[in-house]
């Protein structure tokens, strides 16, 4: 049997580049009731923290993440990620996980937040899986009224 660690082996985690992103879009809008609108992503293109997992050339993942600045230190900000629904499974989120968090703590990050669907329980255990931990809930966060768990993770 192969393992999901096994399975993500042959995928490279690199930064965007402007010819992933409609690639990126697709994911994004395979993934989510509400995605992200193309400009958005247009917006986050130099940041060093918005990285894309690939097979080959093929784009199959990404997570888009910043710095911010908290009281003196610098606060992660995971802001999007997907894995395309035909690669769910393979440690695909895993890979782009550890290295967003590596490059998060090499620009500075002291601890991290992000954002999560209260039902999403796939996404909840990986975040669980980094240390992440819950930290509040917010109301009605997504336009179909369902709350956003804010979690929270630190980076030593």
């Amino acid at each position: 049997m192969t393992t999901a660690a096994s399975d993500a082996e042959g995928i490279g985690i690199r930064p965007v580049e402007e010819a992933d992103l409609l690639a990126v879009f697709r994911i994004e809008k395979a993934s989510f009731d509400q995605p992200w609108p193309f400009s958005a992503f247009e917006r986050y293109l130099d940041e060093p923290t918005f990285l894309v997992a690939v097979d080959g050339t093929k784009v199959v993942g990404y997570v888009v993440a910043d710095l911010m600045p908290n009281h003196g230190r610098a606060l992660g900000h995971v802001k999007d990620v997907a894995v395309h629904p035909s690669r769910r499974g393979e440690g695909i989120g895993t890979k782009l996980f550890e290295r967003v968090l590596a490059e998060l703590r090499t620009r500075g990050a002291h601890s991290v937040k992000l954002e999560v669907r209260e039902s999403n329980e796939t996404a909840i255990a990986l975040y669980n899986s980094f240390g992440f931990q819950y930290l509040r809930t917010l109301p009605r966060y997504y336009n179909d009224g369902e709350d956003a768990l804010v979690m929270v993770a630190d980076l030593k």
